[in-house]
């Protein structure tokens, strides 16, 4: 079997399913767990910390791990980074088959610190029996010392590993997403999969097959190749139950909105705009990460920014800006800021649609802001399980 460390509400899982495989997900949040089960995928409930090795001896194929990063997040108080050297000793003692995590554990700054070391206490236990035949861990960035600490030993086991920083965009990914990648195996080189896309689209040449211009949003979205109104605001209050910028009931678009105007495509059909009742303005939108000074602001021609949300699930709104700067300000009345929706935030992370998450908006937003994105998974999981990877077969906006 594969087995799904802090398997989450099912990115790595939803990319093997997709590869005609499935895993077995640990997982404690008990919203990501309600949303694997909706999905199909199987799921145990627990805490990785606790829950025993022994049950996966002698069955387990592969092992993936994405431990919670919010200890180690731009987004949080990143402790983590105090706590590291704790975590470097965690992993050294368990490679060695000393347990001393309670010990280390009192020291910690953030308490969820450590979880970045209980990878290595399957990976120990299964190696005394010659498994994993190959791991896949995912982090943020500023965790590669670490993965390269667990690359000594992977190699010391007699692992091919590879580690370093992997650009999701680079993957056709509609979001610039970095992360900390670890791959090993035991049976076959390990590397990284070559980049589909780039920030420029790149030609066909002598020298390789070329790569697509990066994922916009409104490309992932499909955005401007529908005549869908987007974006749109539900009923109900915002992510995390505060108000929706625009009053509450039945599904809106912006031209039931205080007479906004409505969504029309571009004319070269890549992008969405908005006109008045009587077509004489135009606006172009952009992706606010949240309400700081220093937010990342995308145009919806562009992929987003990195995702993330926890106590800020409210705080991710299309923005809109006149298209033509030269109106006359007096002329526009400019939309107010639109939240983010779940299925417009799981399809950015690359999930389906119609991905059924369950919880209330900051739950939802929660899970996916803390996912693996699918089609990078599949990217990455692709060589390890030896089948054909159709990127194509990831349908978003569909």
């Amino acid at each position: 079997m594969i087995l799904d460390l802090f398997a989450g509400p099912g990115g790595w899982s939803h990319a093997l399913s997709m590869l005609g495989v499935r895993d077995v997900g640990l997982e404690w949040d008990v919203w990501a767990c309600r949303t694997r089960v909706r999905a199909g995928m199987l799921t145990v409930r627990a805490d990785v910390a606790r829950y025993p090795v022994w049950p996966w001896l002698g069955r387990t194929r592969g092992l993936i791990a994405s431990p919670p990063c919010q200890a180690w997040s731009m987004a949080g108080r990143r402790l983590g980074l105090v706590d590291q050297p704790l975590v470097h000793q965690a992993v050294a003692d368990l490679a060695a088959g000393r347990d001393t995590r309670t010990k280390l554990l009192t020291a910690c700054q953030d308490d969820r610190s450590l979880l970045a070391a209980e990878p290595m206490r399957y990976l120990h236990a299964l190696n005394t029996v010659g498994e994993p035949e190959w791991i896949a861990m995912e982090e943020v960035p500023d965790v590669l010392p670490l993965w390269k600490q667990y690359a000594s030993v992977l190699r010391s086991w007699g692992f091919s590993v590879w580690t370093g920083i992997i650009q999701a965009a680079d993957y056709g990914v509609p979001q610039t997403r970095r992360r900390a990648i670890l791959l090993a195996s035991r049976v076959r080189t390990a590397e990284p999969p070559a980049p589909t896309h780039a920030r420029v689209a790149e030609p066909e040449s002598l020298f390789g097959p070329g790569r697509a211009r990066w994922v916009s949003m409104a490309q992932a979205l499909g955005w401007g190749a529908t005549d869908r109104p987007v974006p749109t605001v539900c009923a109900g209050g915002g992510p995390g139950g505060g108000p929706e910028p625009f009053p509450s009931g039945s599904r809106k678009t912006l031209s039931d909105a205080r007479d906004r105007g409505t969504w029309t495509p571009r004319p070269d059909g890549t992008a969405p705009a908005t006109t008045s009742a009587t077509g004489a303005h135009r606006w172009s939108w952009s992706l606010r990460s949240n309400n700081q000074a220093n937010a990342t602001i995308r145009s919806i021609a562009e992929p987003a920014g990195t995702l993330f949300f926890g106590h800020r699930a409210n705080e991710c709104t299309w923005v809109a800006e006149p298209a033509h700067p030269h109106i006359d300000d007096e002329e526009l009345v400019t939309p107010e800021p639109i939240r983010i929706t779940a299925r417009e935030a799981g399809i950015l992370q690359t999930f389906p649609a119609g991905h059924p998450w369950a919880g209330n908006k900051g739950q939802q937003f929660s899970q996916i802001g803390n996912a693996v994105p699918p089609l990078l998974a599949g990217h990455l999981l692709a060589p390890h399980l030896d089948v054909p990877y159709k990127p194509d077969d990831f349908t978003l906006a569909a």
